[in-house]
């Protein structure tokens, strides 16, 4: 089956605490609202009342800022902005980036420019035809966007008819079943509108070069054929 999607989910933000702020009477202690929970509690945990609102002590604050920090490290949003970055599982490693310096780069009339990893040794896909193939999607940094090895599921789309942007399209055409190649799309065969990223991914502006490296697994029904 296809892949879901060759985009990435929209990115969230917000504001957590807002322009909340607590601040320190003469005692240390802190005015604790909405009563109309109806928290009880024995000894020096409540002190009394004041104005309608109860006041706690440093312990029961303590306590609270306790619980906060605690919700702060297992919200999905603290785990991907304070852990580290996870290993990203890439179509060209360390070695072949070093290969990949002198291997010519070949220039189409469309801007498209593309160095082949590996050329492949079956079919190249007609037009119309769906391809099965796995991707990894930059930016010029080489920062991931997106990729099917993360999904673990080879992204199949009919190569030729628009389904994906047009610098992908065109460098996939000509490839051979068994190859890999990366990609340099210009900007105005990529993503003219941008594309919002994940959470902890970059964000493709409008019109920006992005980078593919692409493997051409298997052409379904052409592959059957031969």
């Amino acid at each position: 089956m296809a892949s879901a999607s060759l985009l990435p989910l929209g990115l969230f933000s917000g504001n957590l605490f807002g322009n909340n702020r607590i601040t320190e009477g003469r005692s240390r202690r802190v005015t604790a609202q909405y009563l109309s929970l109806g928290v009880k509690s024995k000894g020096s945990q409540i002190v009394g009342y004041e104005d309608g609102s109860a006041l706690v002590s440093r312990r029961v604050v303590i306590g609270l800022a306790l619980s906060v920090s605690t919700l702060l490290f297992h919200s999905p949003n603290a785990e991907s902005a304070g852990l580290p970055p996870q290993e990203i599982p890439r179509l060209c490693d360390d070695s072949c980036e070093k290969e990949l310096e002198n291997v010519p780069m070949v220039t189409t009339e469309s801007g498209l420019q593309y160095k082949d990893i590996k050329v492949g040794s079956g079919p190249s896909p007609p037009v119309g035809y769906q391809v099965a193939a796995n991707y990894v999607a930059m930016v010029p940094s080489g920062q991931v966007f997106d990729s099917s090895l993360e999904k673990r599921q080879v992204y199949i789309f009919r190569v030729g008819s628009g389904q994906v942007v047009k610098g992908l399209d065109e460098g996939i055409l000509s490839m051979k079943v068994g190859g890999k190649r990366r990609l340099y799309v210009p900007g105005s065969s990529a993503f003219p509108k941008g594309l919002t990223s994940a959470p902890g991914r970059p964000r493709v502006a409008p019109s920006s070069p992005v980078i593919f490296d692409v493997s051409l697994e298997y052409i379904p029904g052409l592959d059957d054929e031969e």
